[in-house]
């Protein structure tokens, strides 16, 4: 793999960051520096971190990118949660991106292992 872009998993975390991008921007002005700064960090860390990792020299460094992504798509997981709790984005839209998380975290684990 010459190209981290080539990653089916970096494409899919780049269109969830998109997405988060997208949804976050109806939360409430108060949570510009809460809650919409943090989904927001938590979802360009996922591709950004593959994106690193790759470019490290060994596989044992890749992995270890890999898994601070999985975490940071936990992380975002979590907040979407919380803001469907407070009505900030609909159910509908909830389920869709923890269905994408859910995704990202198995494509991640499944990488990891193959590494």
């Amino acid at each position: 793999m010459k190209n981290y872009k080539d990653l089916q998993v970096w494409q899919k975390a780049f269109d969830l960051s998109f997405s988060i991008y997208t949804n976050t921007k109806q939360l409430p002005k108060e949570e510009i520096f809460g809650l919409m700064s943090q989904m927001r960090r938590a979802a360009v860390s996922i591709p950004s971190n593959i994106a690193e990792g790759h470019g490290r020299s060994t596989n044992k460094e890749f992995s270890y990118f890999l898994k601070i992504s999985i975490g940071s798509c936990n992380e975002l997981e979590t907040q979407v949660l919380l803001s469907e709790k407070l009505k900030y984005i609909d159910e509908r839209t909830s389920i869709t991106l923890q269905n994408e998380c859910t995704e990202i975290v198995k494509m991640l684990n499944g990488l990891i292992k193959k590494l």
